[in-house]
């Protein structure tokens, strides 16, 4: 996913997200900090929220069913992922993948996963912490060796 994907995915969604939540368009608008006249334009597709927009609604409505279905679980992760190309070292325990993640391959205690909605991919331990997520397989493939060698040489 590439962050115009993102910000298309999310912008999309902005009107089914405020009716998830009941608001009115007024609400929605000073909550985005954007104007009413602006959120409508958005809504009927006339406009974007851009990399800023989307992000904000992806932190401020993280819980969002709409948005969990578009882009699965962990918003957070893919934003990380998007801004700097990669994640490191949140060590966030997880779920260890049971709903949105397929698992591509396993080497010692680490366990590289995918994410079936957004295509990111991260690296869990044992205990389902996240060491590191990125959009890019070769790093993330890099990364499970260097991993691997660390846990094997310990």
């Amino acid at each position: 996913m590439t962050r115009a994907e993102f910000i298309e995915k999310v912008t999309s969604k902005l009107k089914l997200i405020r009716n998830e939540r009941n608001y009115t368009q007024d609400k929605m608008a000073e909550i985005l900090g954007v104007s009413k006249k602006t959120l409508v334009q958005i809504e009927k597709g006339r406009g974007s929220l851009g990399w800023s927009g989307a992000v904000v609604v992806c932190s401020l409505f993280k819980d969002s069913e709409v948005l969990q279905m578009i882009l699965g679980e962990d918003l957070e992760d893919i934003i990380i992922s998007l801004a700097f190309g990669k994640s490191e070292g949140s060590y966030m325990r997880t779920m260890g993948g049971k709903v949105w993640w397929k698992d591509v391959e396993e080497k010692g205690n680490y366990k590289v996963q995918q994410n079936i909605i957004s295509g990111h991919y991260r690296i869990i331990d044992e205990e389902n912490k996240r060491i590191c997520s990125s959009f890019e397989e070769d790093y993330i493939r890099l990364r499970i060796d260097e991993l691997y060698n660390d846990y094997k040489n310990s």
